[in-house]
């Protein structure tokens, strides 16, 4: 299929796809490709290659700019193809998607014979490059996945995940962790925040220079944080309602017995934040008003369009993993984590993948230290039948934005009967959860709603102090109907977005009190130190 990569043939879909495509638009299109391939031949001293895989001087030369240049032109061309594919929606999203992969795959960056740097690099070192190289890929097949960063840098409550804090409650599910208060007088209504399932909790407390949970702490909030215990075969029957009523109902009213306050504020964040949704939607169904304010960051409710990771998610494949691991017939099993991994590592393939293929196996290199990547690749399994319910109610059938569609903790779940003050955060370039999708949730509450819509993906544009001054955000409060009406009126404002968030949740703290040097309360005692047990299992310890 792709065997004209690297040689200048003209480049082809399978067949059967080829026929999907309208005569009249594949001529235009190989006309367009053979006129643009015989340029290339006969102006070769015109080529200039502008892509960062080819971007090191040994690239330079003509015979490698030639392999480059030809690359590039079978790439994209290849793509207009596959664009042209006449077919519904979601396959040629799939198409795409498949093209796009196998492109970035058989680029001639990543094969030793046709990269210039790693060919001078062999026989610079005389070959200990690929001796190592080879010491690298061993580790990492032992491992199960691509070594990102020095995983040997870090440690969990040693330089990362270091804000001070006891957990003061544990459950099978999670722990509850109590930060220490760092100014002198706090605002009376405790802070939750609920961190997502998938991955570790400390994306939010990082360093100490960009933690969330420090830069919360020191505006004042009393903040409590979710760490959700890393699932092992012992959790296989776990379930939705299970997180949302042993998980964060419980951990809300935990928070309010400590904080001694008839309300709270709530953060939610990704997965986090549809989980807390939902959590609000059951206590609303109880007349229960836990809840000061609700807090979103990058969480999808409104799942009509899921971005890229649509292409994975079909009728066929929730039932096969239904059938596997999700209950049914008596099959109760785990997703695993490290597959979980993988998988978002090639939703960006060049920047999670093939980047660290050519540098660690085929240049022989170690990756440099990186918390927000030892983040990354620190992974967690989910119980079979949490991960089912979550796909097929959310992703494929789209309930959870149907008024008493689904039954949650015996409760009919409405998320209109949400009525708190919110404020909804998205990233501009977020590839998990797109930023129009995440407007739509100004929509599904009903509360007095805030968007405020950050720069970069899912992960960089949240983690964003505002020491370091980097990126922007766009502002406008007043909501539209559309996203893109929303953000033609808005404002853009450099920095971080985190001030702009702490004046906004200072109206739902309460009056100051003078800060607590005392963690839990009479029934709720101090169990050990921040970070605490959760949140270092490993998901090699857990059963696959």
């Amino acid at each position: 299929m792709f065997a004209g990569m690297n040689t200048g043939v003209a480049p082809s879909l399978a067949p059967h796809h080829m026929a999907l495509i309208p005569p009249e638009r594949l001529a235009e299109i190989q006309k367009e490709y053979f006129a643009e391939f015989a340029h290339l031949a006969t102006n070769p001293e015109s080529i200039e290659v502008k892509d960062r895989r080819f971007s090191g001087k040994a690239w330079h030369s003509s015979w490698s700019k030639m392999i480059a240049a030809t690359y590039l032109l079978n790439s994209k061309h290849l793509l207009a193809l596959a664009k042209a594919v006449d077919a519904d929606e979601k396959t040629k999203v799939k198409i795409l998607f498949t093209t796009e992969q196998m492109i970035d795959a058989l680029s001639p960056s990543n094969f030793i014979a046709t990269n210039p740097e790693v060919l001078e690099n062999i026989i610079s070192s005389q070959g200990q490059s690929i001796q190592n190289g080879i010491v690298n890929l061993l580790g990492d097949l032992k491992k199960g996945k691509v070594s990102l960063t020095d995983e040997s840098a870090f440690e969990v409550g040693k330089n990362i995940a270091t804000t001070e804090g006891q957990v003061v409650f544990r459950n099978d599910l999670f722990e509850l962790i109590q930060y220490t208060p760092l100014t002198d007088t706090v605002y009376e209504r405790p802070y939750l925040m609920v961190p997502p399932c998938i991955n570790k909790y400390y994306i939010l407390d990082l360093q100490p220079d960009n933690s969330v949970v420090r830069y919360m702490v020191e505006q004042g909030h009393t903040v409590f944080l979710v760490s959700w215990k890393n699932p092992d075969a012992s959790m296989s029957k776990v379930t939705w309602d299970d997180y949302v009523g042993e998980g964060v109902i419980k951990a809300i009213e935990v928070t309010r017995e400590i904080g001694a306050t008839d309300q709270i504020n709530v953060l939610g964040f990704c997965v986090g934040g549809t989980l807390t949704s939902t959590a609000l939607a059951v206590l609303a169904a109880r007349k229960k008003d836990y809840v000061a304010s609700l807090t979103l960051l990058t969480t999808l409710l409104d799942f009509t369009d899921t971005g890229i990771l649509d292409v994975f998610i079909d009728e066929g494949m929730v039932k096969l993993r239904e059938s596997t691991i999700g209950g049914e017939g008596g099959h109760f099993g785990m997703m695993s984590g490290l597959d979980l991994g993988n998988t978002f590592s090639f939703l960006r393939p060049n920047d999670l993948v093939w980047n660290y293929v050519v540098e660690n196996y085929l240049k022989g290199n170690s990756p440099p230290p990186f918390d927000l990547l030892y983040w990354n690749g620190d992974s967690t399994n989910l119980p079979g039948p949490m991960y089912c319910w979550y796909l097929r109610h959310t992703y494929l059938q789209n309930e959870l934005i149907k008024p008493g569609k689904l039954t949650v903790c015996g409760d009919k779940v409405d998320l209109g009967k949400i009525t708190v003050p919110a404020y909804i955060y998205a990233s501009h370039d977020d590839h998990i959860v797109p930023w129009k999708s995440a407007y739509e949730s100004t929509h599904i509450l009903k509360g007095k709603n805030r968007f405020v819509l950050g720069a970069s993906g899912h992960i960089a544009g949240v983690i964003n102090p505002p020491a370091k001054n980097k990126r922007h955000y766009f502002e406008n409060n007043k909501l539209a109907k559309t996203a893109d009406e929303w953000l033609a009126a808005a404002k853009d404002i450099k920095g971080s977005w985190w001030p702009n968030y702490a004046q906004w949740l200072e109206q739902f703290g309460g009056k100051k009190i003078k800060a607590s040097k005392t963690f839990g309360n009479a029934q709720y005692k101090k169990l050990e130190v921040a970070p605490g047990k959760y949140v270092k299992e490993k998901v090699s310890t857990a059963a696959q």
